[in-house]
């Protein structure tokens, strides 16, 4: 450890020495320092060798490379560790480390990010672990901490020299740090005190403009990265009180700017507006109702100057998502769109008109009666649309509008069907969502959904249908290019144009703008795509069971439901192994187990317990994983279910669950009646379930002799069911009822005597003269046994 010491000192006096500037020397010390940190003891050694005060001196270099490197040796050093995180801080200066993130380098603010990240881990970990780090010391309560860090965050998002992509960051950490991960924590007084400290620093940053540049840098990302984490802060309410506090301090934000600034503060006010609408829409849709508010937006959308119409024109698309304001606007601002779209010179103008026009045109939604628009009018927008996404020359944040207007006029299936046909733009499509332009992600979403139909969508009563066209009341009608048959079509076009490996890439985005309900809709598709068996081979192929995993484990409860139930669609129909190789397969019990709850439909529980029964028969390891995630109590629970197909799906997965010892524990535990059921199963109608009762009757009696005693006990017509089974004519069944005789004549003379004295002896004696196979061998073991017993005598030939 002396020698780690030495060591230790040598590298950061070779990384700290001017003369050794840009050698290889200096790059192998710095690889050196990271991967020793990652180690805890080479953590700890670097901490207690005042390595915190010599990080602070390479990250004062300004080098690009030191401070990479001091940064990622302080994650080492922080990582799960509350007391290290603290003294790290108070040397470092909270100040000092928030202020690394806003540096122009772009590698440098990630690897920032990243620390701050995991100080925020480290001290959040302190406050629910009772402020014990993880040496058990002692250490002062981490909320101080917290709140100084957020604080700093907090302060960068309205520093002038703060560089775009560091706030973006920043907004990244807010949004991961500040609200509950679960609405069950009682505790949500930090989203308080962040909405009380720094609401108004969040509204600068959504309020900003990017082109022409303002006080504020910001990306393209920045004002979605805004919108999402007030709608987290706004969904992290607990009451009324706090959400009118919520709304009155917008109000005061957005009027303070609309009344006091002249022209740019209205502008400035209206995009505010616009981000609360994409965010928390209610606290827009108040927003919008300040007076003056909406009369400007019309009038800034006649402006001269192409910045004010841009504006303008986008908070008009943003108000129209209210049904009702929509209405408003379809009777007052659809001329001006129109206008806007014809006359504008500018593209960028002229595609948000369009959007306004797509979005207006949608209002009714997939509601094939209600008409917004003249008969083919959608398809001219949609073909206007797609012919912008397929021109490569205009800039990926323009061409996100037309994906966006898109989104919206899938909702037609006329539109929907020359999408798909139209190859050049689903590619398009698809290069935008992998592109650095992350805010399209929902968008690609929504338009993938309304193709598919992966919408919900409950076929109406037809009794409720005519009572409602008998008192006048509209009724809802379907596209007859939405029925099954063209759906399926769709799929499978955009199956072949690489629907599942754009959406793979689309899932791996780290990024805020891959929202819960975004994840759901790919979820909703995911599982559209793989409806049909002869599908799912191409889905596997592209990445698609990778890609279901974290969909499964993270977003909204409909999502990971979606997303589970397309798991085991793949689980039932392909091997297992071949889909999620390696330590991957061990993840899907999880999300399979959670289909199997009471809330999910009939259909989700059968799938689950095929896909269960699957990985049951694969390894002992994944058998111990499913039993760890308490699967077997509803497995239990199935089995008794009136529906015969749940019923034979539990029966088969405990079955190749019984190959385990703590399920055979719980067969032979007394008291209870789970062998009367597999046995009373044995002599049902249905063969299947027969055939899956029976096998694990086979199982339970060759793995544990003891059971086989008790099976005369469970119930009075023990031998009626197994010489039904033996005299059946399906040869699986009678290989069953042979296995379980031969393993009860094996277990007790008792029982072999009771066998014997029955019509079974007669039967075995058939089956024993039959073709060669392993009902005649397990029968001539029986009679070969109760000849060993002395209960019968061989024939006169020796057999």
């Amino acid at each position: 450890m002396s020698s780690t010491d030495a060591k230790v000192e040598q590298m950061f006096q070779i990384l700290l020495d001017p003369q050794e500037k840009g050698t290889e020397k200096k790059q192998k010390a710095s690889q050196n320092l990271v991967v020793l940190a990652r180690e805890e003891a080479g953590a700890e050694k670097i901490f207690r060798n005042n390595g915190v005060q010599l990080l602070q001196r390479l990250l004062d270099t300004g080098e690009a490379d030191l401070m990479l490197a001091a940064l990622r040796t302080l994650v080492g050093i922080c990582s799960e560790h509350q007391s290290r995180t603290v003294a790290a801080l108070s040397v470092l200066g909270t100040r000092r480390v928030v202020s690394v993130l806003g540096v122009e380098n772009q590698a440098v603010s990630l690897a920032a990010c990243h620390l701050l990240q995991v100080m925020f881990d480290a001290l959040k970990e302190g406050v629910r672990k009772g402020f014990r780090g993880k040496e058990g010391a002692i250490v002062v309560d981490p909320t101080r901490e917290l709140k100084v860090l957020t604080s700093n965050l907090l302060e960068l998002l309205t520093e002038a020299g703060a560089s775009g992509q560091g706030r973006d960051n920043a907004l990244s950490l807010l949004i991961k740090a500040v609200p509950r991960k679960s609405l069950k924590d009682p505790d949500n007084s930090l989203t308080l005190w962040v909405i009380d400290q720094g609401l108004k620093k969040i509204l600068a940053v959504g309020g900003s403009v990017q082109e022409p540049p303002g006080e504020l840098a910001v990306t393209a990302n920045s004002r979605m990265s805004a919108s999402i984490l007030l709608s987290k802060l706004f969904d992290d309410l607990k009451c009324d009180a706090e959400r009118e506090n919520f709304h009155r301090l917008c109000e005061n934000y957005i009027r303070s700017w609309f009344e006091d600034h002249g022209l740019a503060g209205k502008l400035r006010a209206i995009q505010t507006v616009s981000c609360l609408l994409q965010g928390p829409c209610d606290a827009g849709n108040r927003a919008l109702e300040l007076s003056g508010v909406m009369e400007s937006v019309i009038a800034l959308c006649a402006s001269e100057r192409e910045e004010e119409q841009l504006v303008a024109v986008e908070a008009l698309i943003h108000a129209a998502g209210k049904a009702k304001r929509a209405s408003f606007i379809t009777a007052n601002g659809v001329s001006l769109l129109k206008d806007l779209y014809k006359r504008s010179e500018k593209d960028s103008i002229r595609i948000r008109a369009l959007v306004g026009l797509c979005k207006l045109g949608s209002a009714g939604g997939t509601d094939f009666s209600m008409k917004q628009f003249a008969e083919g009018s959608t398809l001219k927008l949609a073909k206007q649309c797609r012919k912008w996404l397929c021109n490569d020359q205009i800039d990926a944040g323009t061409r996100r509008w037309a994906v966006e207007g898109l989104a919206y006029l899938t909702f037609d299936a006329d539109v929907k069907e020359e999408f798909v046909e139209d190859e050049a733009a689903l590619k398009a499509l698809f290069q935008l969502s992998q592109s650095e332009e992350r805010s399209v992600l929902f968008a690609v979403a929504s338009a993938l959904v309304n193709c598919t139909n992966s919408y919900d969508y409950e076929e109406p009563d037809p009794k409720m249908v005519e009572l409602a066209k008998y008192a006048k009341q509209h009724v809802p009608e379907q596209h007859p290019k939405d029925k099954p048959s063209f759906v399926r079509a769709r799929v499978k076009k955009l199956l072949a144009a690489g629907v599942v490996s754009a959406m793979t890439c689309m899932v791996k985005t780290d990024s805020p703008v891959l929202t819960s309900s975004c994840r759901e809709l790919l979820s909703r598709v995911f599982l559209a795509l793989v409806e049909e068996a002869e599908d799912r081979g191409t889905v596997v192929a592209q990445g698609g069971g990778k890609a279901l995993l974290p969909l499964a484990l993270e977003g909204t409860d409909v999502g990971q439901t979606k997303a589970a139930q397309a798991l085991a669609k793949l689980t039932i129909t392909s091997n297992p192994e071949m889909t999620f190789p390696g330590e991957r397969v061990y993840e899907v019990v999880r999300p399979l187990v959670s289909l199997l709850h009471l809330n999910c439909s009939g259909l989700q529980n059968f799938e689950a317990l095929m896909a269960l029964t699957n990985l049951a028969g694969i390894s002992e390891r994944l058998r111990q994983k499913i039993l760890k995630e308490k699967a077997v109590p509803m497995i239990e629970g199935y089995m008794f279910e009136d529906h015969e197909l749940i019923r034979r799906a539990a029966t088969e997965c405990m079955c190749n669950l019984a190959m385990s010892k703590e399920v055979q524990d719980l067969f032979e535990a007394e008291g209870n009646d789970r062998l009367k059921l597999l046995v009373l199963y044995s002599g049902e109608d249905d063969e299947l379930l027969r055939r899956a009762a029976a096998g694990g009757l086979a199982m339970l009696t060759s793995m544990r002799p003891s059971l086989c005693s008790r099976i005369p006990q469970v119930t009075t017509h023990w031998l009626e069911i197994l010489q039904a089974l033996l005299l059946s004519p399906n040869q699986e069944l009678q290989h069953r009822g042979a296995v379980v005789v031969l393993n009860m004549v094996e277990a007790s003379q008792e029982t072999a005597g009771t066998l014997m004295e029955s019509e079974v002896l007669e039967i075995l004696s058939v089956l024993a003269k039959g073709a060669e196979g392993p009902v005649s061998r397990a029968a001539a073991a029986c009679l070969g046994k109760a000849v060993e017993y002395g209960l019968i005598k061989p024939n006169q030939d020796g057999e």
